[in-house]
């Protein structure tokens, strides 16, 4: 009988093995999970606090649940130490091999750590999975004063988040404006607004050098020699590709696991889905790319000859100080953004030199536009 393995139970995973599951009853299908394999939204963790919703109640299924659902087999706190594909075997932490017949690698991404100098640098938290907001959920138990590093997406909705459920958040950033990867200046600024308008601190351009212990708590030195005190800092500066596993079983790694448009890795028999992978050039850690890719693989492993196609994706920023969308240009597109609009309530185009737009922002009222302009824009290759 086929075997399936998938490493990793996030989103990518179980949305895969689900896909799967429409298309294929007869395959052995295993997953294989270094945590609890309880099924969740990980965009949940940004925006739960305010909700009033603890760790326990991000869960809609459990590993067990999950196995008779799908059906599977579902290997929980397990790691994957190695990949064989010479014999597609697949090595344990507990000693065992298994063999596989395809094996689907949607293992995430990593937080960026900071070169952050002082004692206590190690006690910088960052959360990428439910067992990380578990601990950063009981480390603000009784914390008023957050510092919260890096002013990106996830930054910013910690910080609306934070803020809603009444803790004391300071924002720290290198780039003079939030959502700098993601928007124009002045769609920052109107986020920047809003946020302060809620009590947020802003420090911009200014990034984070050291984080010492300081009486109980933590006290962040930044960059012009400002300190500020916090009882809990947290980064957000981004995440990175977990490649770890597929660069030392010899697979084809830039800045992910390289895929081709059938989610196929240098090896026909190693797939990547999600965080990890690269797919056309482009790494999209959002949710409707890996949706997309989740369907297109599922596919493959049933037999179907099928490529990956992305429509449009627009990204919608979960900070209700301010609704927000934005429709990010590819990395190496060249163009300028041009901007509409007063107030908060703005709309941003971004063209090249020949007048196409490649990607959009829109925020406040202009989020009524966001369906049209999403029709003007050309959706992402993954050739």
């Amino acid at each position: 009988m086929r075997r399936i393995i998938v490493v990793g139970s996030g989103l990518a995973g179980y949305t895969l093995a689900r896909e799967f599951r429409k298309l294929d009853s007869e395959s052995e299908l295993l997953i294989i999970t270094s945590d609890d394999g309880d099924s969740y939204s990980k965009p949940m963790l940004s925006n739960a606090l305010a909700q009033g919703k603890a760790p326990a109640d991000l869960p809609n299924r459990d590993a067990d649940g999950m196995a008779e659902q799908l059906p599977a087999r579902i290997l929980t706190r397990t790691c994957v130490t190695g990949i064989d594909s010479a014999v597609r075997q697949v090595g344990l932490d507990n000693g065992d091999t298994l063999d596989y017949s395809h094996l689907v690698l949607a293992v995430g991404a990593e937080p960026i750590r900071l070169p952050l100098e002082g004692d206590a640098a190690e006690a910088v938290m960052s959360v990428n999975n439910l067992d990380d907001y578990a601990r950063f959920r009981e480390a603000i138990g009784d914390a008023s004063r957050v510092v919260v590093l890096g002013a990106g997406l996830i930054g910013c909705e910690f910080a609306n988040d934070l803020r809603g459920a009444g803790h004391d958040v300071t924002l720290v950033e290198l780039a003079d404006q939030p959502l700098a990867r993601l928007a124009p200046p002045e769609v920052g600024e109107a986020l920047r607004r809003r946020l302060e308008a809620l009590g947020v601190v802003w420090h911009l351009g200014n990034p984070a050098q050291a984080v010492a212990h300081d009486n109980g708590g933590h006290q962040v030195t930044l960059e012009d020699g400002a300190t500020l005190a916090a009882d809990v800092v947290l980064s957000a500066v981004g995440l990175r590709p977990a490649i770890g596993l597929a660069h030392a079983a010899g697979l084809r790694c830039e800045r992910g696991i390289v895929v081709d448009a059938q989610l196929t890795t240098s090896d026909p028999h190693i797939h990547a889905i999600g965080d990890c992978a690269e797919v056309g050039g482009h790494v999209l850690p959002y949710v409707m790319p890996l949706m997309n890719q989740s369907r297109a693989l599922a596919a493959v492993l049933a037999g179907e000859s099928r490529e990956l196609v992305y429509p449009v994706m627009p990204v919608v920023v979960k900070t209700p100080a301010l609704p927000l969308t934005v429709c990010p240009p590819p990395q190496d597109a060249e163009g300028k953004w041009q901007v509409e609009g007063e107030g908060d309530d703005l709309e941003a185009r971004f063209v090249d030199a020949q007048g196409r737009m490649l990607g959009f922002a829109v925020c406040g009222e202009a989020n009524s536009r966001k369906m049209a302009l999403q029709k003007e824009v050309p959706p992402l290759p993954v050739k």
